[in-house]
Formats: C-alpha cells, structure tokens, sequence
C-alpha cells in the first residue's frame, strides 16, 4: 500500500471514528477506534503510521475551523459535496503516483516509489474473474486482489445503501457533473430525451453489464482459470487499461468521444445510460432495506393541499419523488438532493419500512467504512498489494502491445 493510499484510507477511517462519536454511537466510536489503533500496531507499516498522524492532525484541525462539517451536522447537499470533493481529489494523487511509477520503468529505473493498487478498482472483468476464482476453486490471485477487494466494497454498499457509491462516492459521475454545469454556462437548457426514447438508453447499461457477466462467468472455462490469472495478460492488465485511455486508437477514442458528448448533454449521462457498476448497484439496490420515503402525514401536497415539486425537481435522476411513498427506482442514487430540497424536514428521509432512518452523517459512515474499512482488512490479511516485482513488470512493458487475451 502506497503512502498517498494510506494517507486517504486512513483519513477517511478516522473521519468515520469522528462522526460516530458525534453521532453518540459511543460503543462504535471506542469500537472502532480500537480495532483501527490495533490494526495500525499490527501492520508495523510506517506509512500506516505516518497516515495516522496525520489523519488526526486533520480531523482536528477541521474540528476546529470547520466543526459542524467535522460533526457531519451540515446540510445533506454540502457533506456530499465536500465527500466527492475529496474522494475526486485522492484519485487524482493516486493517478499522478501511477503514471509516475510507470513512468521510472518505462526509462529503466525502479524508483522508491510504490504502485498504488487501488487503481486495480478500474479493471471489473479481472475482479469478476478473481472473485469467481475464490468461489469455484478457493484460488485467491496475487496479481490484482485489490480489484476484486473494491469491487466486494461496492457491490456491498448497493445491499446497504441503494446506488449511493454512485451518488457519494464516485468520481467519474462527479466529473461529468461538472462537465455538464460547464456546459451550461454557454448553452442553457437541460434537453432531457422523450420517455419513449429514455427508457430503451437506460438499458444499455443493463447491456453492457451483461456482456461483462458472461465475458466473466463463461470467457473462461473454470479448470483454465489458474493459469490465466496468473498468465502474462494479468500481469499488464493494468497497463492495457491505461493505454487505452492514453492512445486508444480510433474506436476507443470514439466510445471516449460518446461518454464525453453525453456528459455535456445531460448531468450523470454515463451513469445513467453506461455504466455497468450502475447497473449492477441498480439490480442491488432493490435488495437494500433503506429507502427514499414521503411522509404524507407531513407532506405540503397531502397536509396542506400545496402544489410542492421541489424533491422532484432536485433529483439529477428525475425520479418523480412527490408522487410516491416510497422511491423503489433502480436510478435512485441515495444522493438525499431530494432530502435536502424539501422545505419540511419530517416529510422526506432515507428510512427503512419499520422507520428506522439513514441520516447523511449515518450514510456516509456506512460507505466510509465499506470503502475504507474492507481494503484495510485485506491489506493486513495479506489480500491487498499485487505481488508483481517491479523488475517483471518493466520487462513486460517492452512488449505490451505483443500481449494479449
């Protein structure tokens, strides 16, 4: 594990103990900060170490200057923001530390530098394979665990929390947020396509998302998994992704074309009408027991007769929020905009059926430890950092574009 990962996992840890302390979850609070301090003292890594430091020098300083967002006590739409804020942040450092890492091998050199696994996050059909492998033949693979790692992480929150990875978490969608608020500074309007063609593009994520289960489940037959895992093309696949973005030739750099198009056309295009991760956490999201759900009895439509839409007009998946009890859409990303649009607290929450309630702060310590907590365990289990040498991996280099499937 790279420092820039420690730094980020760590922080995000401590911020986690923090809310849960503020949260008056006292037993989870002092739970957690002992399974978290132990698990510090028994990697003896010092990046770890130096990560708790300051993750602690970090959480008080924002305690200090900025003590209802430390306390998680802000509104809905400013805890999210700052949360994607960060997290966009931390894929940037990491990325930067990637090219960089490649960038020594490439001239030859091994740097002190260390290869940041987390970005194995980006490669679903290599975690597919791997997870299929720990099933089928209790084969755990040593070239990329942490894609199988992330991928669980995610796959997990979809149970718990519905599609908010998507909604608080991830950075791809956050950027074509922007892109399309960019958009919007020279061409207004939002030109949302018809229901009749809108249904038909939703379920092309459904497609894509098919393709990679059976790419997963019958690409490769199951006596034939050991040696692939462990074949020459793992050993690149990260690589292989990477180049693809950096020169993806004519028809990867049409399908980047198509994503960007989209991001200008519509906020979270890509999310809602290509994404596979999407798709899968939408299927999930059916089984998770928290919903989006409108107390009529304090509603201004039912109690006072009023003609309020801001819940709907504040959902960026344009779910009709004011028409329904309860939000049971496979496009409900668990953003809370709705939640925190509605101008009467008690008339809208994320909540259970038996009305147990998902406050912001208590969402986002559910995907803080998911996200952080499950890479912390596989990184002391011994499941988390790739076991390619450096030395392998710059020999590979000279004949990457040789290797393939």
């Amino acid at each position: 594990m790279s420092l820039v990962e420690s730094i980020v996992l760590m922080l995000g840890l401590i911020f986690c103990v923090s809310l849960l302390y503020w949260s008056n979850k006292k037993w989870g609070y002092l739970l957690s900060a002992l399974l978290l301090l132990a698990a510090v003292i028994i990697s003896a890594y010092w990046p770890l170490m130096l990560a708790t430091g300051f993750g602690l020098v970090a959480v008080g300083l924002l305690n200090r200057y900025q003590p209802e967002l430390s306390k998680g006590e802000v509104r809905e739409n400013n805890l999210r923001d700052w949360v994607q804020h960060l997290m966009a942040l931390s894929i940037l450092l990491v990325g930067i530390q990637y090219v960089a890492y490649y960038s020594f091998l490439a001239h030859g050199e091994i740097s002190g530098l260390t290869r940041p696994d987390v970005l194995d996050a980006f490669l679903p059909i290599a975690a597919g394979l791997e997870i299929r492998a720990i099933l089928t033949l209790n084969l755990w693979d040593d070239n990329h665990p942490a894609a199988a790692v992330m991928m669980v992480s995610v796959l997990l929150s979809g149970l718990l929390c519905k599609r908010a990875f998507c909604g608080w978490i991830c950075p791809i969608g956050y950027g074509g947020t922007y892109l399309f608020k960019l958009r919007k500074r020279f061409i207004a309007g939002d030109y949302n396509p018809p229901g009749w063609l809108d249904w038909p593009l939703r379920m092309l994520k459904y497609l894509l998302l098919a393709g990679l289960l059976f790419i997963i489940i019958k690409g490769v037959p199951t006596q034939a998994l050991p040696h692939y895992l462990d074949g020459t093309y793992m050993k690149v696949a990260d690589l292989k992704t990477g180049l693809f973005f950096i020169s993806p030739g004519f028809i990867g750099g049409l399908c980047l074309l198509v994503v960007l198009l989209l991001a200008l056309w519509q906020d979270r295009a890509f999310c809602r009408y290509l994404c596979p991760y999407g798709a899968a956490l939408g299927i999930l999201s059916f089984a998770s027991p928290f919903k989006v759900r409108r107390n009529t009895a304090h509603c201004l439509i039912d109690s006072k007769g009023m003609d309020c839409d801001k819940c709907t007009r504040a959902c960026p998946a344009r779910i009709k929020v004011h028409t329904v009890e309860a939000v049971r859409t496979d496009e409900c990303q668990a953003c809370m905009r709705c939640v925190s649009a509605c101008p009467k607290k008690e008339a809208l929450d994320v909540s259970t059926r038996n009305g147990v309630r998902l406050s912001a702060r208590g969402m986002l310590i559910v995907l803080l430890l998911l996200m952080f907590g499950l890479p912390l365990i596989a990184y002391l289990s011994g499941f988390w950092s790739s076991q390619i040498e450096d030395i392998t991996r710059m020999e590979l280099m000279k004949y990457l574009h040789q290797i393939n499937h």
